[in-house]
């Protein structure tokens, strides 16, 4: 796909949707610096911190000297209205909207030629389970950040979101109405996700910037009655 000795740089990669992001990069030849709060081979630090953005951002810089993509993918915590302080709220806000925007800010003048921002968003920047505020909060930041975003860096950078459903991160199976109630009859993986943001900051893309795109089997598509198809609602 052409990213051999391409730079990527990757916030929250050491596990999960993050991780196939990685791998799949390295297979295709890229070079990718990851930044974790988890202990790891890989820059360690909490993003919600000022100062250990511009860290990160140094040591890329002084290591390769520019970037050719940037993936936000670190996830703010889920916490509702009942439990939520707002503290955490703002940690949300800071994960989730905050250090995506000042990174990106940090390496604005260092892309390279056909450089590229992918925002990981969510399906929850479009609909939502009750109790999860401060998560659905960052993720609709996100997703609107990525079209403001796009416009200001037009013609330098194209700037893109992605919106995750249902993603399998561990080694659970799901069968049954786990996975059929996804249109596409199963749970989603890390590589579905992984396949969309190779294929965003590829040329193949080259006419895509400003867009939000949902990747989850078509749920967010289906309506839904009660009594009809199915389904019930058990208040």
């Amino acid at each position: 796909m052409g990213f051999n000795q391409k730079i990527v740089v990757l916030t929250g990669g050491a596990h999960g949707i993050g991780r196939a992001v990685k791998e799949s990069f390295e297979k295709e030849g890229a070079i990718v610096e990851c930044i974790d709060i988890a202990p790891g081979d890989h820059f360690v630090g909490d993003i919600s911190k000022k100062e250990v953005l511009e860290e990160f951002a140094a040591y890329v810089l002084e290591k390769h000297g520019h970037v050719d993509f940037l993936i936000h993918n670190a996830p703010p915590i889920m916490r509702g209205i009942d439990t939520c302080s707002y503290e955490a709220f703002q940690e949300a806000i800071l994960v989730g909207v905050t250090a995506p925007f000042y990174l990106t800010k940090l390496f604005k003048d260092h892309f390279a030629e056909g450089g590229c921002v992918v925002n990981l968003s969510s399906s929850r920047d479009r609909m939502s389970q009750p109790q999860t505020e401060s998560y659905t909060a960052a993720k609709g930041g996100i997703a609107a950040l990525t079209h403001a975003l796009a416009i200001s860096l037009a013609g330098k950078v194209r700037v893109n979101s992605v919106s995750p459903g249902w993603i399998e991160t561990g080694d659970a199976r799901y069968e049954g109405a786990d996975a059929l109630q996804q249109p596409v009859g199963r749970v989603g993986t890390p590589m579905d996700v992984a396949s969309l943001i190779l294929f965003l900051c590829s040329d193949q893309a080259g006419f895509i910037t400003g867009e939000n795109i949902c990747i989850d089997g078509g749920m967010t598509k289906q309506m839904i009655y009660h009594g009809e198809q199915g389904w019930a609602y058990l208040p």
